[in-house]
């Protein structure tokens, strides 16, 4: 993430805050189970709310660097978004997690959580969390923290979790409870063996039955660079999230073939074995898309939720590898002529640059942007103005026309011909 970069997100999340009004996160966690960031399920990151508008801005990652920025915070919008671009800033200059968190101090109200497999987790501002740590005899130490910095040492296997209760959640006043219990429950699971990733769909699941903070947000696998991106953010400005605690699509068991809610209601058997369908909660699936498989090739599609897409797409990804390795440019090819063959419609054309490829933990990423107008395929790229195209078009109708009219009034017309001459 470059300077260039941060300035595109400073403009993207000012232009957002005069749009809409930005809700903060209530709930952050970072987990680290591995510190040397080797497993490349060792560290992870994510955020998630009670309140609307949980967009990407609550869970900052960069793939380059490995690290995540998760906000919150009562403080107004503007001050919140200086804090996250300090914060960055931080991070891109080789700061630490404790640096980068301790830049909240300066805005009132306002909290950042930064964590990193290697180099440790940290919350600085206004926040009530607790720092997790289990040492390699099996230990586990809880301790709360209000406000100021709270660090989770780099080398150290633990969380750091923040939650209170949005104002109108029914559940409101639960925050406390289920901030300790879910701080012992992440303890408990690390020290048990259980990966980052693993336990952060777990976060996800109790946080948003017990506390009712259930909307995404999302989360981050810090080491592999995975990211549930906008899957369970909100589809339209002024609106919660996906309910992390709800049903969000059904799997076969054997194959994989998956279709989401509400298509999922028209299936209840595997159109392709027969088999029951297997019904996975919001949260199970973050769980699966952070998670990389070390057995297989992990691929995930982001930008549309159509019907058949995402299995379509795995499938011409699986074969590109297999055939010519984990080549951007390949697999964009092989994507773009299945669009063309209309296996894959609803989408625009891919390039190299919307395929994430991670070759070390097998993984692929494909970054679709669905068509407007409900256009089913891209245009076609002809060698011709498109203004001309439409001029051409316009004359055919109106040569059309008078073709109609010719044929309407033909009697009529040849009767006048005939008399002229006369």
């Amino acid at each position: 993430m470059s300077k260039f970069h941060l300035k595109k997100i400073f403009v993207l999340l000012v232009t957002l805050i005069i749009m809409i009004n930005i809700s903060a996160a209530t709930m952050n966690a970072v987990i680290i189970t591995d510190p040397t960031g080797k497993d490349p399920n060792g560290a992870a990151a994510g955020s998630q709310s009670f309140a609307p508008n949980m967009f990407q801005s609550t869970f900052i990652m960069s793939k380059d660097k490995h690290f995540a920025v998760l906000s919150g915070g009562e403080g107004q919008e503007i001050p919140r978004l200086g804090a996250i671009v300090a914060a960055l800033r931080i991070m891109e200059n080789g700061g630490t997690p404790a640096e980068a968190a301790n830049a909240a101090n300066s805005f009132p109200g306002i909290r950042v959580m930064v964590g990193s497999a290697t180099m440790g987790a940290a919350v600085g501002g206004s926040f009530d969390a607790y720092v997790v740590t289990v040492d390699n005899n099996g230990t586990i130490n809880v301790k709360f923290v209000s406000s100021g910095l709270a660090v989770l040492p780099a080398g150290q296997k633990g969380a750091i979790i923040h939650l209170r209760n949005t104002p109108g959640n029914p559940k409101y006043g639960t925050a406390t409870a289920v901030r300790e219990n879910t701080a012992i429950m992440i303890g408990k699971m690390i020290r048990d063996g259980y990966s980052a990733t693993d336990i952060m769909g777990k976060t996800f699941e109790n946080v948003a039955v017990n506390a009712g903070e259930d909307h995404g947000g999302g989360a981050d696998n810090l080491v592999s660079g995975l990211t549930t991106g906008d899957m369970f953010t909100p589809l339209k400005l002024n609106t919660t999230g996906y309910p992390m605690e709800q049903p969000y699509s059904k799997i076969c068991p054997i194959d994989g073939w998956s279709v989401a809610f509400p298509e999922a209601d028209n299936y209840q058997t595997c159109p392709i074995d027969g088999t029951p369908l297997k019904t996975l909660y919001a949260w199970q699936v973050l769980q699966n898309t952070i998670t990389a498989t070390e057995g297989g090739l992990s691929i995930s599609v982001y930008g549309t939720d159509a019907p058949g897409i995402k299995e379509t797409t795995q499938e011409i990804v699986t074969a590109s590898v297999n055939k010519t390795g984990y080549n951007s440019a390949q697999i964009a090819n092989n994507i773009n002529r299945a669009i063309n063959n209309g296996l894959i419609v609803g989408v625009n054309y891919v390039e190299p640059k919307d395929i994430n490829v991670l070759e070390n933990i097998r993984a692929v990423g494909v970054y679709y942007k669905p068509l407007a107008n409900k256009r089913t395929s891209p245009p076609w790229n002809l060698p011709i103005n498109s203004t001309i195209l439409d001029v051409i078009g316009s004359i055919q109708t109106a040569i059309g026309m008078i073709l109609v009219i010719l044929v309407i009034f033909r009697s009529s017309l040849i009767s006048s011909f005939l008399k002229d001459r006369r």
